[in-house]
């Protein structure tokens, strides 16, 4: 009986470990699938959804090629290598996981920022695209607060220049950025955007209002994520990025 002990430890160990290695093979396929997936046709939620059960099934991959290599201790060959194989894999996966999710960690999951919270820029052409149809693009005031605590830097951008030629600037700044405007009315000081993330090509609608303030002019933005409850901090990096453009701007 006692011989046969170190047998089934060694086979119990040979299992996990080849379990381990299937799983964190799978989850690696899965968390390339979902990007590529999306680029071929499949909308951008099913894909994060398939590259997110790839991170997890990574997750599994690593716990259980962490048992495998303490069952498989003082042993060699193919089972300790795959042991290996599979903590590494899975630990690949984990890297992934906390490179993608270290952008949003201690900010509030809010996916709509503006420069002016007590009166935010509205959303005209966007409310009508057939992909917004049925959401509610209205600023949720519950979000003014907890964006002021996350990002206070946030503030209207004035400038010197009557709004016309202010106008003209910001237009300028948002094609510098990469932007695609879909609206403008440079009479009312109003144009919408909108820019597509390049892994999972997620959309997120901009609108920025130029009005006069003084004897120069000032500019408010707002850029909200049409999918998911937060965007890790993305759209007050948009506005951030966008205000350096138009201060840098002529």
């Amino acid at each position: 009986m006692q011989e046969d002990q170190p047998q089934r430890t060694g086979h119990r160990g040979a299992l996990v470990a080849r379990f381990s290695v299937t799983l964190a093979t799978i989850g690696l396929l899965a968390a390339g699938a979902g990007p590529l997936a999306v680029h071929a046709g499949l909308p951008p939620v099913r894909g994060l959804t398939v590259f997110l059960i790839g991170l997890l099934l990574g997750f599994l991959g690593f716990l259980l090629g962490v048992v495998a290599l303490v069952r498989t201790r003082g042993s060699k060959g193919i089972q300790r290598s795959r042991a290996w194989i599979g903590t590494c894999l899975g630990l690949l996966l984990l890297i992934v996981f906390f490179v993608v999710a270290s952008p949003g960690r201690g900010l509030p999951r809010i996916n709509d920022i503006t420069t002016d919270p007590d009166d935010p820029p509205p959303f005209a052409a966007a409310a009508r695209e057939p992909a917004n149809q049925g959401r509610d693009l209205s600023y949720p005031a519950s979000f003014a607060a907890e964006q002021r605590g996350a990002y206070p830097d946030l503030q209207p951008i004035v400038l010197a220049q009557p709004p016309g030629e202010a106008f003209v600037r910001a237009q300028r700044a948002a094609g510098e950025l990469g932007w695609r405007t879909t609206y403008s009315d440079p009479g009312a000081g109003v144009f919408e955007a909108q820019q597509v993330s390049p892994t999972f090509l997620f959309v997120d609608d901009i609108v920025v209002r130029v009005r006069p303030e003084g004897e120069g002019s000032r500019i408010d933005v707002r850029s909200k994520s049409r999918d998911g409850k937060g965007d890790l901090g993305v759209n007050a990096k948009r506005i951030r990025a966008f205000a350096q453009a138009v201060a840098e701007g002529k």
